[in-house]
């Protein structure tokens, strides 16, 4: 079973914790990882782009000229998409990219970057991860004792509203629970932080 140290808020060692082998310990699958990463991108994808097509741009109901004896191309309309202020030929429209996954894909998608994680020392497990006050410059502090720079997911057991709003103001830091967690904010990270408490509920959901 995968072993890491457990600190305390001021970056101390304060013992280990053994992970758990069905979560923390399998080879990391590394295509469902890439199948669960598409799938959250997709998702987010806001899909409103639009654009008018030739029958939708206003004006060109009069033929430009006759159709023989000018000398130039012949034309029907000055909304087609070859002349200026024309429409666009094959205009985006507004679409929906999401799509689901199946349960069990996105299980071993979390269970893989989970495991990846372990794998390259990116986990840090905390005694009790609490906050006294909503203050951003406490929390850097703390991430700071820890040695965590750069894109972090912090994982309480539930909502902690002084800890979510003590790291909203730092650039790449992100708070979430245990029983929402999301491969590609894994992936994405390089640490992994995660309350003591909240690495039980991850084991208990998720085995």
């Amino acid at each position: 079973m995968p072993t890491v140290k457990v600190y305390n808020m001021a970056g101390k060692e304060v013992g280990e914790v053994q992970l758990s082998e069905a979560i923390f310990g399998i080879k990391p699958n590394v295509p469902v990882m890439h199948a669960a990463v598409k799938n959250h991108l997709a998702n987010k994808r806001q899909g409103t782009q639009s654009a008018l097509t030739r029958a939708e741009v206003s004006g060109g109901g009069k033929k430009p000229w006759r159709q023989k004896g000018t000398g130039r191309a012949r034309a029907g309309s000055t909304r087609a998409p070859h002349w200026v202020h024309g429409g666009v030929a094959f205009a985006p429209k507004p679409r929906d990219y999401s799509y689901a996954l199946n349960r069990k894909v996105k299980r071993l998608a979390l269970k893989s970057a989970l495991s990846a994680k372990v794998q390259e020392e990116g986990i840090i497990v905390i005694d009790k991860l609490a906050m006294d006050e909503i203050k951003t410059k406490n929390f850097q502090t703390f991430l700071d004792q820890l040695g965590i720079s750069g894109k972090a997911v912090v994982v309480t057991e539930n909502v902690d509203e002084n800890v979510y709003k003590s790291a909203r103001n730092i650039p790449g830091v992100q708070v979430t629970t245990a029983t929402i967690l999301n491969p590609y904010e894994i992936i994405n990270s390089r640490k992994f932080v995660v309350d003591q408490a909240a690495l039980k509920k991850i084991e208990e959901v998720f085995a």
